[in-house]
Order: structure tokens, then sequence, then C-alpha cells
């Protein structure tokens, strides 16, 4: 009797806040960005360190350099959907952050 007494309360549909899966993703941007640029410099380092080490090896410069354009070409996608996205928000008011 108690039990139903209790989940019969005035409680938020939601207490998370979550409403659709936008409100999630919404709620994981700034997050994403954070790790992806942690991603990079993590990346950048070790591409550095891989050519530093290469010993003039054209082998492993090369796999250095793969490395470190790898970085920057997935840093640059995550950076040109952010900007994607504030224009988005800017034309259609839709929020995401």
């Amino acid at each position: 009797m108690f039990i139903k007494t209790v989940l019969a309360t005035n409680l938020p549909a939601d207490p998370t806040g979550f409403t659709d899966t936008g409100s999630i993703i919404s709620k994981l941007l700034p997050y994403i960005y954070v790790f992806a640029g942690l991603a990079l410099l993590l990346m950048l380092i070790w591409g550095g360190i891989g050519l530093m080490t290469s010993a003039g090896n054209p082998d492993k410069s090369k796999v250095a350099f793969g490395r470190i354009s790898g970085a920057l070409i997935g840093f640059l996608i995550i950076f040109i959907s952010y900007m994607v996205a504030l224009v988005v928000e800017k034309l259609l008011g839709v929020k995401f952050m």
C-alpha cells in the first residue's frame, strides 16, 4: 500500500530532462568536442614522437605523417560539423547547445 502511495505522487515525467533524442545529443555535443580536442592533442603528440624517433627511416616517417594528417583531418571534420550546427541553429532557430 505504501509503495502505491509513493509511486502515485506527482513526480516529473522525466527527471533527467531528456525529452527526445535531440536533447540527448545536445547535452553530449560539448563533451564530444572536448574529447575530439584531447584526441587531436594526443594524436599530434604520438605522431610527433613517431616522426622524431623514425631516425630517417622513410617507412616510419610516412606512418608518423599519416597519423598527424589523420588527426588534423578528423579534427577538421568535427570543427566543420560544429560550424554547420551553429549555422543551422541561427537559420532555423533550432537549439543544439
